[in-house]
């Protein structure tokens, strides 16, 4: 079986070597799943690097999120049969997996393989952080920054499913031509202003209720400063750097700055992930869940897909086909 593999820490497009490997078995409770599609996101890369602050050990291989035809079942598997066209928490850049039962769910055949695999990790942040983190409501105003990237559009597709008026922030002609067409209100071109946070206000009446940020830096300094009253900001991601916090901002505005810690909540209570995974599907089935995809790397290309990925190359989600 092929699969890529992290022998050293580095640069993905460096370190990653394509090996050949023993194929695995379908223990109890797990099923085999050939893979079609695997989904790559930054922190595959920060892993690859040693920066991310779950570290697993070497020889390492990237992709928490994929998508299959499922070949065999381990004893005690109920609920899924072989054949049936699946979505995986898990899997991995290899040409098979063997997966815990429990991270395995059916996908609806409008869906496709490249679809399936872009949807776990970005879509199941952006569900915690709207509905358990910020509690978003319908007719509330949600800024979504970094509006073109992985997290930012599942942001803006499952903003505007709960009714949230949304207002993207992303840079440049082709990524906020994106944002529109997946749904937003309104969308800024950051590349037009020093700072966003005029513009925000303008379209929000004073301020937002919820802000979604997976930038970190100076974009989340200019977030905070577009919050309403009682807002609520959510802290995703850093790709942008970590930012200091002016809690003399929070306490004058009275809004809260709230962390967003999925695969710590798994952790708490992993129960949660299949209700996530099927409320995002059902979405899917009805099309207001459509993920936005980078044009699908081959799987010779993986090494030079996540380099893409850090190297800020990429919009949407990237996504690498197995066969």
């Amino acid at each position: 079986m092929r699969i890529w593999q992290l022998h050293e820490l580095g640069d993905p497009g460096d370190k990653l070597t394509l090996d050949e490997t023993e194929a695995p078995e379908a223990r109890p409770g797990q099923v085999l799943v050939d893979l079609a599609a695997v989904g790559l996101a930054f922190p595959d890369v920060l892993q690859c690097r040693g920066e991310y602050q779950v570290k697993p050990p070497l020889p390492f291989t990237p992709g928490g999120e994929s998508a299959g035809t499922i070949t065999a079942l381990g004893d005690g598997v109920d609920g899924l049969a072989v054949g049936q066209r699946v979505m995986i928490m898990g899997g991995g850049l290899r040409g098979q997996a063997a997966v815990d039962a429990n991270r395995v769910w059916p996908i609806p055949d409008s869906l496709s393989f490249e679809g399936a695999a872009a949807i776990p990790v970005n879509y199941g942040t952006t569900w915690f952080a709207l509905h358990n983190r910020a509690q978003l409501q319908s007719g509330e105003t949600l800024l979504v920054t970094g509006a073109a990237g992985g997290t930012g559009s599942a942001a803006i597709q499952l903003g505007k499913a709960v009714g949230a008026k949304v207002i993207a922030v992303a840079g440049g002609d082709e990524k906020t031509a994106r944002c529109r067409d997946l749904g937003a209100d309104v969308v800024i071109d950051h590349t037009q202003y020093e700072s966003f946070v005029d513009a925000v206000r303008e379209a929000s009446d004073g301020g937002v209720d919820v802000a979604y940020d997976p930038v970190g830096g100076a974009v989340f300094q200019q977030a905070r400063r577009c919050m309403a009253w009682d807002g609520r900001l959510l802290v995703i991601g850093f790709v942008a750097g970590i930012p200091e916090v002016a809690t003399n901002h929070i306490l004058l505005k009275n809004y809260s700055v709230v962390g967003v810690h999925w695969g710590a909540f798994l952790n708490r209570e992993p129960e949660a992930l299949t209700d996530q995974m099927r409320s995002v599907l059902a979405l899917a089935e009805t099309g207001a869940v459509d993920p936005l995809l980078f044009p699908t790397y081959n799987f010779e290309d993986a090494g030079q897909a996540l380099q893409d990925l850090a190297d800020r190359k990429t919009f949407g989600k990237v996504v690498v086909a197995v066969s």
